[in-house]
């Protein structure tokens, strides 16, 4: 059903300072905001802490974007997001949610939450479902049909077979978009959905996809985890990166991939003693050749004119955020490495000291 949510803060820990994100979004009020937020798990008989599932989280989130947490499995995002909810309290730190406490009762109500994994009453239709989330809700009569119908507008799904059709012959696809339509009952301020894409086909990522830019569109204020860089490119206003507990970087996508100074050029003809002398990585292919460009591309162009040599291709040479992605988790874990190598070499050197005293000279 429809679950509440807390807020978010800009990051200490980012390894991008430009990319705070702050400047994103100068004249828009901040809508979700996290402080410090920390969370660490006990388990067993004895309560041992876990290792920390979240460090000292600090995020921002402004009034009606669109915001994408990226990371890899186990990274803390589901974590981040129950926190946000209200559905687990944190260790240290605090969220807001429209300027008050994670969990607060008003609040929820102005909220819409899709898990990763929705359960559904198997045995009833996706009306009478809808008809049950309405209720909880307060919406009754005429005014929850309406509301029911627009929504099943808005997800596609048909009525007629929403009302005959048992949830236990639902595809995934259609799941999830009951899913999200039960997420949007209450006309939510902030929605908050968890690996939308999940499980679904290339038609439902795009169905899913399409639902979100129609909420975009309302002015709707998105907070979604997800594994599918493709589509959260293509939909975010901002993106944050989490890596095991920790925020690495955070901000607009088009200032974290950056505007690179070099191209990416396609040919034929020409002088290869020139080319040497302007391009780096030249390979050759079906009659092509092909390499990296650092210089002005405008004299590039004039002396490829001047050798006859022709230009098939000339473009930025720019990172997806899947290659982004994955240079800011190894970069992160590198370190981690080195730092842990170094902890451990200074306990080791400590101990040695210990059991002998002084080391003789």
């Amino acid at each position: 059903m429809t679950v509440a949510s807390p807020p978010s803060t800009p990051p200490p820990s980012t390894t991008l300072p430009a990319t705070n994100g702050v400047a994103a979004s100068p004249h828009r009020p901040v809508i979700i905001r996290t402080e410090l937020l920390r969370k660490v798990y006990r388990t067993g008989f004895w309560l041992k802490a876990a290792p920390p599932s979240l460090k000292h989280c600090s995020l921002d989130i402004y009034k009606g974007e669109t915001f994408g947490l990226l990371g890899p499995n186990g990274a803390g995002k589901t974590t981040l997001l129950k926190l946000l909810l209200g559905i687990i309290r944190p260790t240290a730190g605090g969220a807001t949610l429209m300027g008050q406490p994670a969990g607060d009762g008003q609040t929820k109500a102005k909220i819409g939450y899709l898990p990763e994994n929705p359960y559904f009453y198997d045995y009833l239709t996706g009306w009478e479902f809808l008809s049950y989330t309405a209720g909880l809700f307060g919406i009754k009569g005429s005014a929850q049909k309406r509301q029911i119908t627009y929504l099943l507008d808005l997800v596609q799904l048909d009525v007629r077979s929403a009302k005959k059709k048992q949830m236990r012959r639902y595809s995934k696809g259609m799941l999830q978009r009951v899913g999200m339509a039960q997420a949007l009952m209450n006309d939510p301020e902030i929605v908050f959905l968890d690996e939308p894409m999940s499980g679904l086909d290339p038609t439902g990522r795009y169905q899913v996809r399409e639902i979100i830019l129609s909420l975009k569109a309302q002015g709707k204020t998105l907070f979604f985890n997800s594994h599918v860089l493709s589509d959260v490119e293509m939909i975010c206003d901002r993106i944050a990166i989490l890596d095991q507990g920790e925020i690495v970087c955070i901000g607009a996508i088009k200032e974290l991939l950056g505007n690179p100074d070099y191209y990416k050029v396609k040919g034929h003809g020409g002088s290869l003693d020139v080319l040497d002398t302007w391009l780096k990585n030249i390979s050759f292919r079906d009659g092509y050749w092909y390499g990296t460009m650092h210089g002005d591309p405008f004299e590039f162009m004039s002396t490829m004119r001047l050798m006859k040599a022709q230009i098939a291709k000339l473009e930025v040479a720019k990172p997806t955020l899947e290659e982004f992605f994955m240079e800011q988790i190894q970069q992160r874990r590198s370190i981690a490495a080195i730092e842990q190598e170094r902890l451990a070499r200074s306990k080791a050197g400590k101990k040695r000291w210990g059991r002998g005293g002084a080391i003789a000279q």
